[in-house]
């Protein structure tokens, strides 16, 4: 019996190391599970941790960008008040410097500038050597596009010149791809600058010059007495001192004027002509700017700028009315000798008279064009320099006139 307890004993003892080896093995497999959560645990507390940090980090970014924004729109808003303070001291200078003149201006001057200061100084001192005489009649103004600050200490170094800036920081559309932006922008300029002349300052007339010209000595004769004409006659939208085709080998008349179609899109001229001289009253020396010099060198440098003083006031310019004119004109054009052919120009070269050359379509005009050398240029139906489709100007420099005419344009001249 003794024998018997002690196998049961035996047994006993092997059962209970066998649990306590079981629950050994167990515990240590959940230690290995318990320290790989803990693991996983620690790693997810981690990345829990960075992801915090990169939110409180762009979030902190984003409240820098709000602050820089909020700095940048009370610098706009300031920068505003100073220019419209300096705007109202300027224009309070202007009036105190007239203070004792009761002459009403005939019309503001304002230079178009942005970022070229050595051409704006060529500009302006070409425009005080004329315009000092006549100051109260022609207040002059720059009008600045954009913050170039060489630009805007040249321009305000002029004590006699009230100064104007635009700034526009809004993002520039282009109706059709490949279209110049700068062109978009000058045309907001333009805009603003008659809106704060016609609107703000209440001038009844504007001349816009752009910072690269020079004026003719008679320039500001020109003008009064082009605006009597301007304000008389509703069919005329406005008075050009310029001549697409003034070079030097197409004028010989500083006197002479013309009526222009100058604005070819019908939606904008609405049936009115401008008015220009045969030869220029300004001279565009900018070869480099927003139309990256285009046709400079053909077109734009030979240009004749006028040298002799004309007393305009004294002129009779009674033919510049429309009635007159027309007549005229379409007298002028059907009494010149028409010549015919692919050779006409050539033809021209032996008259000795005025001539007149059809041209059949644009195609044909500019095929002549080109063998005379003025603009082929052809918009809306209407080329350069025309009137009612007819194109004039001096051949080689003398009195002899060459007409480049329209299919349609005896009966609108109402030959």
């Amino acid at each position: 019996m003794a024998r018997s307890l002690c196998i049961l004993l035996l047994a006993a003892a092997a059962a209970f190391i066998y649990i306590q080896v079981s629950l050994f093995a167990t515990q240590s497999h959940y230690a290995d599970r318990l320290a790989q959560a803990e693991k996983s645990e620690n790693q997810c507390t981690s990345q829990l941790r960075s992801l915090i940090d990169q939110v409180s980090s762009q979030q902190e970014k984003i409240v820098a960008l709000e602050e820089m924004k909020i700095r940048q729109d009370e610098e706009r808003a300031h920068l505003k008040i100073l220019i419209q303070d300096l705007e109202k001291r300027s224009v309070q200078t202007l009036v105190n410097n007239n203070v004792v003149c009761t002459v009403v201006p005939v019309a503001a001057v304002v230079v178009m500038a942005c970022n070229r200061p050595d051409y704006l100084q060529r500009t302006v001192e070409s425009i005080l050597k004329y315009q000092t005489s006549v100051a109260s009649k022609f207040p002059l103004f720059i009008s600045q596009d954009g913050i170039n600050g060489e630009v805007k200490k040249k321009a305000l170094s002029y004590n006699e010149i009230t100064y104007m800036q635009h700034l526009d920081l809004e993002p520039v559309r282009t109706e059709r791809p490949g279209e110049l932006i700068a062109y978009y922008k000058i045309a907001k300029h333009y805009k603003w600058a008659l809106d704060e002349l016609f609107i703000k300052h209440n001038f009844a007339r504007v001349i816009i010059l752009e910072d690269d010209m020079e004026i003719a000595p008679d320039f500001f004769d020109y003008f009064e007495a082009a605006a009597k004409l301007l304000d008389n006659d509703k069919t005329i939208m406005a008075v050009s001192s310029w001549n697409d085709n003034g070079q030097k080998q197409f004028v010989y008349d500083p006197n002479f004027t013309y009526w222009d179609d100058w604005v070819r899109l019908k939606e904008v001229h609405r049936d009115r002509q401008f008015i220009r001289p045969e030869v220029c009253r300004t001279y565009n020396f900018g070869e480099h700017g927003s139309s990256m010099g285009q046709f400079f060198r053909q077109y734009l440098e030979p240009i004749k700028l006028n040298d002799v003083h004309i007393k305009w006031n004294s002129e009779d310019l009674s033919y510049l009315k429309m009635d007159k004119f027309l007549i005229q004109f379409g007298k002028d054009v059907s009494s010149a000798t028409p010549l015919h052919g692919s050779d006409a120009a050539l033809k021209a070269h032996n008259m000795d008279a005025d001539v007149r050359i059809q041209y059949n379509d644009q195609e044909d005009f500019e095929r002549i064009a080109r063998q005379f050398g003025i603009f082929e240029e052809w918009k809306d139906g209407i080329p350069r320099t025309a009137y009612k489709g007819v194109v004039v100007f001096r051949y080689k420099s003398s009195r002899r006139r060459i007409y480049l005419v329209g299919p349609d344009s005896l009966g609108l001249l109402r030959v």
